[in-house]
């Protein structure tokens, strides 16, 4: 098999690199246009029922978590290109069905059904495609192009969000969401054909995968993080600090706008900019930022330790979104601007990306050269599912308190727990060995 690791610095000189990256441009575009979509529809056809939109993220996000750990086993034993391939042309299949189906079902139950099956099931394949993905760039780069294949990737998936987006809120608008829903699945079957022609050297094995053959590599697995205590510590405060940053971009953003802009007499650019709109500028923002952070780190050296700075910037991160919080009790719940509270907001959100880039570059080389090779998947998907394992109940958390309770202690739950997950981390002796 042909292996270009060997050659030039610039990532982009690496065949397989660029297949991948292709590959991702285009189901990445696909992924952001169906998270758009699908979210406001389930509030529009529920007449803006935040639990039921809860509740669907939770069931999307219990796929992924539950599919995860079976994606690490299979992406250490099989070979990972073709793990992406197949799973691309899955997701495909899945997505066109479901466009099939809600054409012949038209009525507002039978549809969110299609969307909780589509959506799980889509997860659920996802699960199984991302510890591939992720275990795969070690074995096609030097360990020297890590930091800049994740900076370079995470400009992609930032400009991706940006047109996407955009594109999104322009197609919903226009379109009815089945077609948009084909174009997403085609979007599947294109990446999938893009990652079939990726070559490289992995040693294979010859077992046939059966349930105590898996079991045994998730207990080899977990037996080997267990001796890696620093990225145990690090992965511990963020499945908390994703516990509570998720309600904000998946609960929060599209029933505010729902609710508190859909609603209000007149906003700003409000006849430029549909409501649905004012959340693909909230997406764009987050989005710039996070390129900025990623083309600062694409020109830097790689360094050896940056736990410390990690820390630090979470707890930079914690005080946005208190500032947020406080933004939103006194500017909106209090009925004083609306448009002050969109401006801070959308200033708040460039900022959030741009740490959240820089931090999730960091931490994910570091986390890739700290680990070996040959458990690389296994290890890598074991500290997903431990990141995001307590996601889907956080999603299920904020559609009860935005239901209930409304935006304003949702804002303050997910501020106060971030701080405090943050701060943990900080003065955690660890730390400072990542």
């Amino acid at each position: 098999m042909r292996d270009d690791r060997a050659g030039s610095a610039n990532v982009f000189s690496n065949r397989n690199f660029c297949l991948c990256f292709i590959g991702a441009l285009i189901s990445g575009l696909g992924s952001v246009l169906y998270s758009f979509a699908v979210s406001f529809y389930i509030l529009e056809i529920s007449s803006n029922n935040a639990f039921l939109q809860g509740l669907y993220l939770a069931a999307c996000g219990a796929a992924l978590v539950l599919a995860t750990p079976l994606g690490g086993v299979l992406g250490d034993r099989f070979n990972k290109a073709r793990i992406m391939t197949v799973c691309d042309f899955i997701k495909g299949g899945i997505i066109i069905l479901s466009v099939i189906m809600m054409t012949l079902f038209s009525s507002a139950r039978a549809q969110t059904v299609i969307l909780f099956i589509s959506g799980f099931t889509g997860e659920f394949v996802t699960g199984i495609f991302s510890p591939a993905s992720s275990a795969l760039m070690p074995f096609i780069l030097d360990d020297s192009q890590l930091q800049q294949a994740e900076a370079y990737s995470s400009v992609r998936s930032s400009l991706l969000s940006i047109a996407g987006t955009a594109l999104a809120g322009i197609l919903y608008a226009v379109l009815p969401l089945p077609n948009l829903l084909l174009s997403v699945g085609v979007c599947s079957i294109l990446s999938g054909l893009a990652e079939m022609f990726i070559r490289y050297e992995q040693e294979t094995s010859g077992e046939k995968m059966n349930g105590g053959l898996f079991l045994a590599d998730i207990k080899d697995g977990f037996s080997y993080l267990r001796s890696q205590t620093a990225i145990m510590a690090l992965m511990t405060s963020i499945l908390f600090i994703n516990f509570f940053i998720s309600p904000i971009g998946n609960n929060f953003i599209p029933y505010f706008i729902k609710t508190d802009v859909e609603n209000a007499s007149s906003y700003i650019f409000d006849g430029t900019l549909t409501p649905e709109m004012w959340s693909s500028v909230f997406g764009i923002l987050v989005s710039a930022g996070t390129i900025m952070g990623s083309l600062l780190l694409s020109i830097s050296e790689q360094k050896e330790r940056c736990g410390r700075k990690t820390a630090l910037r979470l707890c930079l991160l914690s005080a946005v979104f208190v500032a947020i919080t406080a933004g939103y009790w006194i500017l909106v719940a209090r009925a004083v601007s609306l448009n002050l509270f969109l401006v801070m907001f959308s200033i708040s959100l460039f900022i959030i990306g741009l740490l959240i880039g820089i931090v999730s570059i960091s931490m994910s080389t570091a986390i890739v050269r700290m680990l070996r090779k040959d458990k690389l998947s296994k290890a890598s998907s074991i500290l997903t599912t431990l990141s995001l394992g307590l996601t889907p109940l956080s999603s299920v958390a904020g559609g009860i308190i935005l239901q209930y309770l409304g935006s304003p202690i949702l804002l303050s739950f997910c501020s106060v727990g971030f701080t405090a997950a943050a701060l943990l981390l900080l003065f955690n002796r660890e730390i400072d060995s990542i």
